[in-house]
């Protein structure tokens, strides 16, 4: 020990830490509860570094790759945890940190740790996949809400459903929304609910702490909610709450509020659709009535063209039939035969008289098979002049006159068609079935219906 009056020994920055470090080695271990700040990590190694703080002091905190995988905690700042470990001087720097043998979240942050690791769960279950949701009607006329029968909450609902569409019909299942068995208290009044039948269930309550609001994490009833045969639509808290019931319901509204606005439109709203579609009903059908009419327009137009093509068509036939020779003179074919024959029998003469005998008796033969022939020729030629004669009879425009019209013809000799073409006075020629008659006109007048 040295004196007052005599300076202490100088020793080496080694020994000086080495000092401190053995001071610092001889400390048992601790459980220090603090909060993550200036988080840095995992690094390249999986090493986490940063600083752990209260309200007046920080230290230096290290976790290990290790440790921290087993752990299972996702660091970051903010978070409350508690660390169980010793310190340790690190000699090349003499920097002092904390050294983590164990690490686990504390106060809330072990709440969140632990509704995190459900929600994981719960959505590897598929109970938050999109596709498993329902979907709800955009009109709902019957709504029914779960929630604390007392308190602001319902008094929201109902002013504004009444505001925006007094029509729907609201059903009150109330319920104890936090606290301890107010989980199995929701899942009974969700029961209750369902039963009523109604096209939507809002499950809402007012906001809170995050333990006020841990009621809607819970379990069992998240669970309900996926399962329940009615679609659920939550208002829980404010905008930045979110709870595992928010996940698995049909649809997440940020507040009370919200969820009744959700399922009820305003009424001018539903109003303004209607006349929408209407408007849009009537020009459709309009335009279908329009379409209709320009098809049968068409469709016209192409069975005239088609009728007289084929009238056209017949009458072409029919005047070539009457071209033919044979039924325009019947006897051509017998005068061309008798005209060969008397060729043949000059032939005969020519050739002398045995020939003259044997050409006679070959054309006695075959004046003998003509005389046969003949009519069998000739039934086939007024077969099909019998056909063409009652075409053309048919055609004629005397066949018209005898069943009552007339053709009428001015003094020029032109067809009259229309009561303009004449004036009172002039002279007319009309021709009917049987004969005709000449007439003056004495008026004229124009068909009006």
């Amino acid at each position: 020990m040295t004196s007052p009056t005599t300076s202490p020994q100088p020793i080496s920055v080694s020994d000086a830490v080495g000092y401190a470090k053995a001071a610092v080695d001889a400390m048992p271990m601790l459980l220090v509860s603090g909060e993550v700040s200036g988080f840095r990590g995992p690094a390249r190694t999986g090493h986490c570094y940063f600083q752990l703080k209260d309200e007046s002091a920080a230290m230096d905190a290290i976790v290990w790759r290790g440790i921290y995988q087993a752990s299972g905690i996702q660091l970051r700042d903010g978070l409350q945890v508690l660390m169980a470990g010793h310190f340790q001087i690190y000699a090349p720097t003499g920097r002092l940190s904390f050294v983590a043998k164990s690490l686990q979240v504390s106060g809330e942050g072990l709440l969140r740790q632990q509704v995190a690791a459900l929600a994981r769960r719960l959505e590897a279950e598929g109970l938050m996949d999109p596709s498993r949701k329902r979907k709800i009607p955009q009109f709902c006329s019957r709504v029914a809400v779960v929630t604390s029968p007392t308190g602001s909450v319902i008094d929201d609902v109902k002013r504004t459903l009444a505001r925006r569409n007094p029509l729907v019909e609201l059903l009150v299942s109330g319920c104890a929304v936090q606290g301890e068995g107010a989980p199995a208290q929701i899942i009974r009044a969700l029961g209750r609910a369902a039963a009523a039948g109604p096209d939507a269930i809002l499950l809402v309550r007012g906001g809170g702490s995050y333990e006020d609001l841990m009621t809607f994490n819970d379990e069992a009833l998240a669970r309900a909610v996926a399962a329940c045969p009615v679609p659920v639509i939550t208002g829980i808290g404010h905008e930045p709450d979110t709870c595992i019931c928010d996940m698995v319901a049909d649809r997440r509204c940020s507040t009370p509020t919200a969820a009744a606005e959700s399922v009820a439109p305003a009424i001018d709203e539903i109003a303004r659709q209607f006349h929408e579609r209407e408007r849009r009903l009537a020009k459709a059908m309009g335009d279908d009535l329009s379409l209709r009419g320009q098809q049968l327009d068409v469709f016209g137009q192409r069975s005239g063209q088609a009728m007289r093509t084929r009238l056209g068509t017949l009458s072409q036939q029919v005047s070539s039939l009457a071209a033919h020779r044979c039924l325009q003179d019947p006897m051509a074919s017998f005068e061309d035969r008798a005209a060969q024959l008397e060729l043949s029998a000059q032939r005969l003469h020519d050739a002398g008289p045995r020939t003259v005998v044997r050409q006679s008796q070959r054309a006695d033969e075959l004046g003998q098979r003509l005389v046969g022939v003949a009519p069998r020729m000739l039934r086939q030629h007024e077969a099909t002049m019998a056909r063409a004669a009652a075409q053309l009879d048919a055609l004629s425009p005397l066949k018209v006159l005898g069943r009552g019209y007339a053709i009428m013809r001015d003094g020029t000799g032109h067809i009259v068609s229309r009561a303009t073409q004449v004036r009172v006075g002039s002279e007319v020629s009309v021709l009917l079935g049987d004969g005709g008659v000449n007439a003056t006109v004495t008026d004229t007048f124009e068909n009006r219906g």
